[in-house]
């Protein structure tokens, strides 16, 4: 049966429409169909309901239609076509078996997307596309000694991987009484990674060094390199064994260096000082300093004082309002330089205890202007020459190095917290191999959406995405059809700009 709508025209000029509900039928001299009935007198939604009803169509009331095992979908999207198009399946397909390669695809997304434990990551992975996306079985446990086994594949095979990747990417403070590494990490100019050496934590920091620059000398045919740390290695001992062994460096500076510096400048270049958007470089007894900043570490420093200080005095106000009955007043001080200490307020105060016991403090205002003025500025030290790296080329390996620790941060607290959880040595490297290989991705996507103007950090943008969420509409009893949620305005922009439309146009196919 089928809903035939007819016209008919009156000779006042009116067309009337005719709803009927007709059937097909056979006879001796051929087809024919006769009318069931008329349906013209119904409302406009029923007819459209019994047109669709009859041509096939399965209706149910609003609260039988159900999205049915939702899972967030977008940034894993994203990881999973930026793995495909760079082909790291065929840098692994010697290590383990199928699954036990899709586990370790497994970590590296999840290095970016929600990093986490080992033993967290099946309670991490629930309710997210990461076993499709992984080729692993819907119902995969993501069990923690499944993992570590993954992980274990690794011997033996990151040399080669390490080429392979290398290859296909340039075509053209720790406490004493725990166990130490040393992560070092060769990346290119614009940050992505080459190579990754993990170290016993008992090397010197020249010996450290001079092996690395060795094995890419002799891995990658590398023959100059710079490197770039912070302020635990920038002894003057070690600054001039580097210079001495012909490496290059840069290195920032401590706060109080940079004090120092700025009071020995002329008065027209401090006075510089006050334009944070600019890049002031200087020679200083021979040596080459730039002195960089921003508004934006500017405020940073500004509140990280005032919340310094605040804190402070409300300490200072809680330590004097306590009745004591016999006061120590040598006793009292230490507590008050302990607790500034503690708070890391100390050089903003000057205080003392009278001899009744009173607690009398003031602020050094003069010192507190000093700090202000030099907000935002912070100290680099290089042996380039400017003709070998400019000042904007300082400040850039510099950044990079800040990006690579942002990129391992939650490993370097995770090592620091729970070393004991990978029981071996070869675990604790494969870990950081496994941390490597996602800044990698990341550092890949980075330099494709730099291209695009895209500022935003790439696990960042990874996230929002992952709100994104993939799930089978459910009609009544039966399985319908995958169905993705609607992407809102300001995501849809970013996805656009960043070329990844095509990814969420359609449903992916389970």
């Amino acid at each position: 049966m089928f809903v035939q709508i007819t016209k008919s025209s009156r000779q006042s000029g009116k067309t009337y429409l005719s709803y009927l509900v007709r059937e097909s039928f056979r006879t001796a001299e051929g087809p024919r169909s006769r009318t069931v009935c008329n349906i013209s007198d119904l409302p406009a939604q029923t007819r459209d309901l019994i047109a669709a009803s009859l041509q096939g169509h399965d209706f149910l009331p609003a609260d039988q239609v159900q999205l049915h095992e939702a899972l967030d979908y977008g940034g894993l999207a994203v990881l999973n076509d930026a793995w495909t198009r760079f082909q790291l399946d065929r840098f692994f397909v010697a290590i383990g078996s199928a699954r036990q390669r899709g586990l370790l695809k497994a970590i590296i997304y999840s290095r970016l997307l929600f990093p986490c434990a080992k033993l967290f990551l099946s309670h991490r992975a629930r309710g997210t596309w990461l076993a499709a996306a992984c080729g692993l079985d819907a119902k995969e446990s993501f069990h923690e000694d499944d993992l570590y086994n993954a992980m274990d594949q690794l011997n033996g095979h990151w040399v080669s991987l390490e080429k392979q990747l290398y290859q296909q990417a340039f075509t053209q403070a720790v406490r004493s009484d725990r166990p130490q590494i040393i992560l070092a990490v060769a990346t290119d100019t614009e940050g992505v990674p080459l190579h990754l050496s993990v170290l016993r934590g008992n090397r010197g920091d020249t010996r450290t060094l001079q092996g690395l620059l060795h094995t890419l000398r002799r891995r990658f045919g590398i023959q100059e390199a710079t490197f770039v740390f912070d302020g635990g290695m920038s002894s003057r001992i070690n600054l001039e064994a580097m210079s001495a062994a012909g490496l290059g460096y840069v290195t920032r500076l401590s706060a109080a260096t940079l004090q120092s510096l700025v009071a020995e400048l002329a008065l027209e270049k401090q006075l510089e000082l006050g334009d944070r958007q600019m890049l002031m470089e200087l020679t200083h007894q021979d040596k080459r300093y730039v002195i960089a900043g921003g508004p934006w570490r500017q405020q940073r420093d500004q509140q990280r004082r005032q919340s310094r200080i605040d804190k402070a005095e409300a300490e200072l106000k809680r330590l004097a309002a306590v009745k004591r009955k016999k006061v120590d007043v040598q006793k009292l001080a230490s507590q008050v330089g302990r607790s500034l200490q503690r708070l890391k307020a100390h050089k903003y105060f000057a205080y003392h205890v009278e001899e009744g016991g009173k607690l009398q403090w003031e602020r050094k205002e003069s010192l507190i202007a000093q700090e202000a003025h030099q907000d935002g500025w912070f100290l680099l030290h290089t042996n380039e020459s400017v003709q070998e790296c400019s000042s904007l080329e300082v400040l850039g390996h510099y950044k990079g190095l800040l990006d690579v620790e942002e990129a391992f941060c939650e490993l370097k607290s995770y090592l620091e917290v729970r070393p004991v959880y990978h029981w071996r040595p070869d675990r604790v490297v494969n870990h950081v191999r496994l941390c490597f290989l996602a800044y990698w991705l990341s550092a890949r996507l980075g330099r494709e959406w730099r291209a695009k103007g895209e500022t935003e950090e790439v696990p960042r943008v990874l996230r929002n995405l992952q709100t994104i969420r993939l799930g089978t509409l459910k009609v009544g009893p039966k399985i319908h059809r995958i169905v993705m949620t609607e992407i809102p305005k300001i995501l849809n922009q970013q996805i656009q700009k960043l070329g990844l439309a095509a990814l969420f146009a359609t449903p992916p196919h389970q």
